[in-house]
């Protein structure tokens, strides 16, 4: 069986391109038998810019309620809170000490700001030897990323290697990166690609009135609604393909070339068509949300799962360097 680790991003309320682009396929990936999967939410990197406790434990259960209102089988696989485990910030100063310098001032995430250093707090600068923690803590075998964060893992194996090479071990495991194949890009109310940092995207657990607010306000062009459409040039349609069946998309094209269909229509039947796709998921997203004690017992036994692995790595690195 091999292992899989997936950290997720505490950064609110999923949005409609994070759950079609990577919630729904990471949680179809952990259902696939023979693998053995572990998804922490990443709250400890959210504080390289989120200073604030409630926003962070507000982030933190929007996150974890969103994966197990899409069905994360928490039992089968882990979820826990980055911040649960407490060995992840010793395995980090032990490894920061097998790490040079000018790797982490070569780390995409310190260069991309290198420009304003008054803007790069320690935190950013050292963020790489977190995440390489975050990997080595677990025997981490695979480690699925996009190309953009295929520097991450490499770095990881390069300070495993340091470590290993020093005590002559193979106390840490190398990880693999898991290549995955470039994920759909969703386009968000103005047709640019969906985006928090735009303000273009569509929360799908938003109460009816403000959803349906947001996909009216889904930018179009300005052709009459007794004329044709173009579907395939048309944000609201391809939006609609993306949870719709293959006869209701076909539907929904030759309404538009038929003419004396507006725009207007086609966001009606998005939203519908949103309120049946997403109908369990909000239910079950609105239930999890009133009830915090849950989703905290949820991540709390997941913690205590992932500290038992954690116990094994810190164990040898621990009797290697020396800590007792």
């Amino acid at each position: 069986m091999a292992r899989y680790l997936t950290g997720v991003q505490s950064s609110g309320v999923p949005h409609l391109g994070n759950i079609l682009g990577a919630i729904l396929p990471s949680i179809r990936f952990s259902e696939q038998i023979g693998n053995d999967c572990i998804y922490f939410i990443a709250d400890y990197h959210s504080l390289t810019t989120i200073k604030t406790a409630e926003e962070r434990i507000s982030n933190v259960h929007a996150t974890a309620a969103a994966w197990l209102a899409f069905g994360f089988n928490h039992k089968k696989n882990i979820l826990f809170r980055q911040s649960d485990v407490k060995q992840v910030l010793e395995l980090t100063w032990i490894l920061s000490c097998f790490t040079p310098f000018p790797m982490l001032a070569n780390a995409h995430s310190f260069k991309d700001k290198s420009e304003r250093l008054s803007d790069v707090n320690a935190g950013l600068f050292t963020y790489p030897v977190l995440m390489a923690a975050d990997i080595l803590l677990y025997d981490t075998e695979f480690v699925p990323v996009g190309k953009d964060q295929i520097q991450h893992i490499e770095i990881a194996r390069d300070i495993a290697s340091a470590f290993n090479r020093h005590y002559q071990t193979e106390a840490l495991v190398l990880p693999q990166a898991a290549l995955q194949k470039d994920g759909m890009t969703i386009p968000g109310t103005d047709g640019a690609k969906m985006s928090k940092s735009y303000g273009n995207y569509i929360d799908v657990f938003a109460e009816e009135k403000a959803l349906r607010k947001t996909i009216m306000s889904i930018k179009t062009d300005s052709t009459p609604m007794e004329d044709p459409k173009d579907p395939e040039n048309d944000t609201v349609f391809a939006l609609y393909r993306l949870i719709a069946s293959e006869n209701e998309t076909m539907e929904l094209a030759r309404l538009y070339r038929a003419g004396n269909f507006g725009y207007g229509h086609a966001k009606q039947m998005l939203f519908e068509k949103c309120l049946d796709f997403f109908g369990s998921a909000r239910q079950r997203y609105s239930e999890l949300k009133s009830e915090p004690a849950m989703i905290e017992g949820i991540l709390a036994e997941g913690a205590v799962r992932a500290s038992r692995k954690a116990d094994e790595v810190m164990a040898r690195v621990k009797t290697l360097t020396g800590f007792k």
